[in-house]
C-alpha cells in the first residue's frame, strides 16, 4: 500500500503559476508509476501528465503541454506555468504499480485526496 497526500494548491490570477507537491507514505514511491489528474465541477477526471519510476520519461495531456512540467525525487511535483482559468479543478496524485504512462484513471491504483487549483481571470 501506498499513501498519497498532495500540497500546493490555491488561488492564482491567470498567467501566474504554481507548484503542486505530492507525498508518498507506506512502500517507496519510486516503485511507481506516478501522474496528476484533475477534475473540474460536473467533469469527468482527466488525465494531466505522468513519470517514469525513473523519471527519465515523462508525458502530458495536449491541453498542458509546454506549460506544466512533471518531475519527481523523492516527491512528485507538478509545476504550472501561464496559468488559465480552465485549469480550474481538483489536482489529483496517482500511482501504479506498471511502468507504462498510461492516461485513464482507472489504470492508477492509488489516489490522493486532492488539492484544489483555482485560476480567477
Amino acid at each position: 500500500q501506498v499513501q498519497l497526500v498532495e500540497s500546493g494548491g490555491g488561488l492564482v490570477q491567470a498567467g501566474g503559476s504554481l507548484r503542486l507537491s505530492c507525498a508518498a507514505s507506506g512502500r517507496t514511491d519510486s516503485r511507481y508509476t506516478m501522474g496528476w489528474f484533475r477534475q473540474a465541477p460536473g467533469k469527468e477526471r482527466e488525465f494531466v501528465a505522468a513519470i517514469s519510476r525513473s523519471g527519465d520519461n515523462t508525458y502530458y495531456a495536449d491541453s498542458v503541454k509546454g506549460r506544466f512540467t512533471i518531475s519527481r525525487d523523492i516527491t512528485v511535483y507538478l509545476q504550472m506555468n501561464s496559468l488559465k482559468p480552465e485549469d480550474t479543478a481538483v489536482y489529483y496524485c496517482s500511482a501504479r504499480s506498471m511502468p507504462a504512462l498510461l492516461t485513464r484513471p482507472r489504470d492508477y491504483n492509488y489516489w490522493g485526496q486532492g488539492t484544489q487549483v483555482t485560476v480567477s481571470s
